[in-house]
């Protein structure tokens, strides 16, 4: 009974430390994002580095743009959409390509963008003129589709 007493101390604290260096690790690459948050959620520290996801917006400064009235393009994602996977590499080169200023909000550390601006599903991407929506397209499509939503919003 003794020896196994002591045979689970010892899982539990090997448990523990991987869970302390696990978190400890997640931190480290967390420091200096521009999520400007302590912690982010893993699948959001694995895009940290991939030049698609480097226009980043954050919420107040999205609120700030739109009581401007500023007109603005915004991708809403989420870093474990499988389709945000696969839309991303196309409208990132895409809206470069074509001059437009796309912005990416990240709904898995900012969830209060859902309700705030509506959003159903992600991949989205919604163009406000003066402050106010006036286009918006869902879902993944081929290159071809964005194009054409691009050239109409511009």
């Amino acid at each position: 009974m003794k020896k196994l007493l002591i045979f689970g101390g010892i899982i539990v604290a090997l448990f523990s430390a991987l869970a302390w260096i696990t978190s400890y690790t997640q931190k480290q690459k967390a420091e200096g994002n521009p999520f400007g948050k302590e912690e982010l959620h893993p699948a959001t520290i694995d895009l940290l580095d991939d030049p698609n996801y480097q226009n980043i917006i954050l919420p107040d400064e999205l609120k700030e743009a739109l009581n401007n009235k500023e007109t603005i393009t915004v991708y809403f994602y989420s870093s474990t959409c499988e389709f945000c996977k696969k839309t991303t590499p196309i409208v990132a080169p895409l809206s470069k390509e074509m001059g437009i200023d796309l912005k990416q909000f990240n709904l898995l550390e900012f969830e209060e963008g859902w309700d705030e601006y509506h959003i159903e599903a992600t991949p989205t991407i919604v163009h406000f003129k003066n402050g106010k929506e006036v286009a918006r397209i869902e879902g993944y499509y081929e290159e071809d589709v964005f194009r054409k939503w691009f050239e109409q919003i511009k």
